[in-house]
C-alpha cells in the first residue's frame, strides 16, 4: 500500500451538503494559499441544489456524487462521505476538512505535513470556537455536565482531532482498515473512535493548539445546520452563528477570495 502512495502529497477531503457559498470560498481559499502538492476530493451528499452545479463546473476538483445514497443526515452522513474519500486517495496524507473553513494564510498545509514528520499518524486540533480566554476558563469549570462525564471516565468526553481540519498518515488508516464513520451508530461523533482507536493502538498524535489552528484557517461552526431550515438549531445559536457568518463574509480577506472568479478555473 504504501509504495502505491504519492510521497510528500496531500488529499483534501471535503464533504458538500447544500452549502454553496461556503464551499465556494473553503475551495478558492484552498487553490489561493496552497503551494504544497495536494488535490482535492469533493464528496457531495445528494444536495441537488446550485452548490452541486457549481462543483460539477470545476475542473481542477475530483467530485464525488452520492444520489440517493444518504439515508440519515449528521454524522452518518459526513463519516461515510469521508470514507469514499479515504478509498479514493493515493496520497501520503489525507486531511478532513470541513465546507465550512476558510483558509487564512500561506504555507498552512506544509506547516501541518510538517507537524507530521516525526511519524505522527494524526495531525489536528478540538474546537476552533475562540472566546476570550477568561470566560472560557469559567465556562469549563461549571460545565457540570461534562465534570460528570469525567467522574464516570466517559470515553466520549475526552479530547480527539475534530474533522474540521486534520491530516491523517493514509497508510495508517488503510492498514489498520480505521474508518471516520466508526462509532457513529453508539453514539459517537465523526471521527471521534477513529482517534481514540489511534492513541489506544500507540500510534502518535499531534494536537495543534486551537489558537495556532485558528491563525491558518476560519471556521463557520454549524453553519451547514444554520444554512439549512431541514436542521432544527436553537435560536440562540441560529442566531449567534447567522451574526458570525455575516461577520466573516464581510471581512476584507474573505470578500478578496469571494470575488476571485479566476480561482474557479
Amino acid at each position: 500500500m504504501a509504495d502505491e502512495l504519492e510521497k510528500g502529497k496531500t488529499t483534501i477531503c471535503i464533504v458538500n451538503y447544500k452549502t454553496e457559498e461556503l464551499t465556494r470560498l473553503c475551495l478558492r481559499s484552498i487553490r489561493k494559499r496552497t503551494k504544497a502538492p495536494y488535490e482535492v476530493i469533493v464528496v457531495d451528499n445528494d444536495s441537488g441544489d446550485g452548490s452541486l452545479e457549481y462543483l460539477r463546473s470545476l475542473k481542477w476538483i475530483k467530485l464525488i456524487e452520492r444520489p440517493g445514497e444518504v439515508k440519515q443526515g449528521g454524522s452518518w452522513a459526513h463519516g461515510t462521505a469521508l470514507d469514499i474519500g479515504l478509498e479514493n486517495c493515493r496520497t501520503e496524507f489525507f486531511m478532513a476538512m470541513h465546507s465550512d473553513t476558510f483558509v487564512r494564510r500561506d504555507g498552512w498545509l506544509e506547516e501541518l505535513t510538517s507537524l507530521a514528520a516525526s511519524g505522527a499518524a494524526c495531525v489536528g486540533g478540538g474546537k476552533l470556537d475562540l472566546r476570550n480566554p477568561i470566560l472560557d476558563f469559567l465556562k469549563r469549570a461549571t460545565d457540570y455536565r461534562m465534570f460528570i462525564k469525567r467522574l464516570k471516565k466517559d470515553e466520549k468526553s475526552k479530547f480527539y482531532a475534530r474533522t474540521i481540519c486534520s491530516l491523517y498518515k493514509t497508510e495508517v488508516l488503510m492498514k489498520d482498515n480505521l474508518r471516520f464513520a466508526m462509532g457513529v451508530e453508539d453514539g459517537f461523533t465523526c471521527g471521534k473512535k477513529l482517534y481514540y482507536e489511534l492513541v489506544d493502538r500507540g500510534y502518535p498524535t499531534v494536537v495543534v493548539p486551537e489558537r495556532r489552528m485558528a491563525n491558518l484557517i476560519y471556521h463557520l461552526a454549524h453553519a451547514t445546520m444554520v444554512l439549512n431550515p431541514e436542521f432544527t438549531v436553537r435560536n440562540r445559536t441560529e442566531r449567534k452563528f447567522q451574526k458570525k457568518i455575516k461577520k466573516i463574509l464581510a471581512s476584507p480577506e474573505v470578500r478578496e477570495v469571494a470575488n476571485d472568479n479566476s480561482l474557479d478555473g
